[in-house]
């Protein structure tokens, strides 16, 4: 029988961050627009400030945590990434470019060889 890993979530806390980290943005922004004649200096730092305090509130949530853990994830799997050299990557890049020339000239061939099936030879359509 597989034991369960059960994870204690204290859900109301983070509902209640994710609330206010929102309304620091929602506040942000309003003071941006209502310092409009306090000069753009005021306003950006208002709005930077806001937004800053909205972004530490929710990364001290359960998803925000979450979100730092995905993130370092993500780089760790980026560093085990075994990337081509220049060569290989120049190489890659006339294989791609050749095979979209051929492609378009097939689809062209076949455009035209339907083209002059149908309105040449079926329905006597001439140019």
């Amino acid at each position: 029988m597989a034991t369960s890993q059960v994870e204690t979530v204290n859900a109301g806390a983070d509902k209640a961050k994710i609330a206010a980290a929102s309304a620091l943005v929602l506040a942000a922004l309003v003071a941006f627009y209502l310092l409009s004649r306090q000069g753009a200096l005021a306003q950006w730092a208002a709005l930077i400030v806001g937004l800053a305090a909205a972004v530490a509130v929710f990364l001290t949530s359960e998803p925000g945590r979450q979100l730092v853990a995905f993130g370092r994830e993500a780089v760790r799997e980026v560093r085990k990434v075994v990337w081509p050299t220049r060569k290989e990557a120049m190489q890659i890049t006339a294989y791609v470019f050749a095979f979209v020339v051929v492609m378009a000239l097939f689809l062209w061939f076949t455009d035209k060889t339907l083209e002059w099936l149908f309105y040449d030879l079926i329905l006597g359509w001439k140019k």
